[in-house]
């Protein structure tokens, strides 16, 4: 099961919501989102990173997530882990307000491949 993987890296970026989101008051959210949007389109933009696909669980997980399950989730094919960095970075650089993105909101990067039946074992299939 230990085949050399070739191709980008399949990387789930797992991201949580924190308190400080949620202690904004009532309506000031806002700049938040904005933040969170321009995050998405700069790492959709980066070189060497493809968007899979995206999935958020707001509406079935209420408050703050410092671990799994986390909020939502952004599925990207990546050329290298130097860019998969780049892209958590952009938490770091994404202006809201005052502050940054990772006031509100953590990234973690789970790196892998595609789940495929190693050519290996394909033949034996049956």
């Amino acid at each position: 099961m230990s085949e050399t993987a070739t191709g980008p890296l399949r990387v789930l970026f797992c991201i949580g919501i924190n308190q400080n989101f949620f202690d904004l008051p009532t309506g000031q959210g806002a700049v938040v989102w904005q933040g969170f949007s321009t995050m998405m389109a700069d790492l959709a933009a980066l070189p060497g990173v493809t968007v899979l696909g995206s999935m958020d669980d707001d509406q079935h997980m209420v408050g703050p997530a410092q671990s799994w399950p986390w909020t939502c989730y952004i599925l990207a094919d990546v050329d290298s882990q130097a860019t998969v960095a780049a892209a958590c970075n952009l938490f770091r650089s994404t202006p809201v307000g005052e502050y940054s993105l990772w006031r509100y909101a953590h990234v973690e990067a789970r790196i892998g491949r595609p789940l495929t039946m190693p050519a290996s074992v394909a033949g034996q299939a049956g």
